[in-house]
């Protein structure tokens, strides 16, 4: 017997860690962190991402990755959250893997999540921005199926974390679990190879929502980041058409 796979493709910085913390908490999936993180960043060396400690014996092949995502759906139920930009394009020409998982997709609004990268990553490249990947990868799912894709946007999974997991559950044919909006156990032991992306989470027991004062000053620190940075300016202004695109797709 196989059984589901539901993948949440996102993007860097999008709440995406938070949000598999819950399907974590859920008990009822066998869970995975980006596996196919080691693809891009260590089989094809595009380049180092930083605060990054690969595991030996994790898979490294888009092939490998796949297989063993594969094998652990016919002993039971499995989620991940991963990156589209990962995967795109050479997923849109793998038709049975794509046509076995259930995709959905997470977002946020690109000023927010391009300032949080910038922390952390101020080398990165245009294409690690993620959300063009994203609407690709969007656009082969409504094509393959004929139907919406599945968005949510992580600042409504924050203003009402159970309304929007309620409807996330429903949309990829899980039970609802409002249990699981709150946890006291440890971080995943696989967190521990990327922990220096994921501090607050790792810390925290639940969802929290947005303040006005928060939304106020990540708008000013973003015009501060691209009157420093012009480049920032220009990936946001790549990626916020595919951005709008998503967001009219949003749950």
């Amino acid at each position: 017997m196989s059984y589901p796979v539901i993948a949440l493709w996102s993007h860097p910085r999008s709440m995406s860690t938070a949000f598999e913390r819950i399907m974590r908490s859920r008990g009822d999936l066998q869970c995975l962190h980006e596996p196919f993180m080691y693809d891009y960043y260590v089989n094809r060396s595009t380049r180092e991402m930083p605060h990054f400690q690969a595991m030996e014996t994790h898979p490294k092949s888009y092939e490998q990755i796949r297989d063993m995502i594969l094998a652990k759906a016919e002993l039971g139920p499995v989620f991940f959250k991963d990156m589209s930009y990962y995967v795109v394009p050479h997923i849109l020409s793998d038709v049975a893997f794509f046509d076995r998982l259930t995709h959905s997709f997470l977002i946020r609004d690109p000023r927010a999540s391009i300032l949080s990268y910038a922390k952390l990553d101020p080398e990165m490249l245009c294409d690690e921005i993620g959300i063009e990947a994203q609407w690709r990868h969007a656009e082969a799912v409504m094509a393959r199926s004929g139907e919406a894709p599945i968005v949510v946007r992580s600042e409504a999974v924050q203003a009402d974390p159970e309304g929007q997991m309620r409807r996330y559950w429903r949309a990829v044919g899980l039970a609802d679990a409002p249990q699981a909006l709150h946890w006291n156990d440890a971080a995943p032991a696989d967190w521990q190879q990327v922990q220096g992306w994921h501090g607050d989470v790792m810390a925290s027991n639940t969802i929290r929502p947005i303040t006005a004062e928060q939304q106020s000053r990540t708008e000013a620190a973003f015009k501060e980041l691209i009157a420093a940075q012009p480049r920032f300016g220009e990936y946001l202004a790549y990626h916020l058409p595919f951005y709008e695109k998503l967001l009219k797709q949003a749950v």
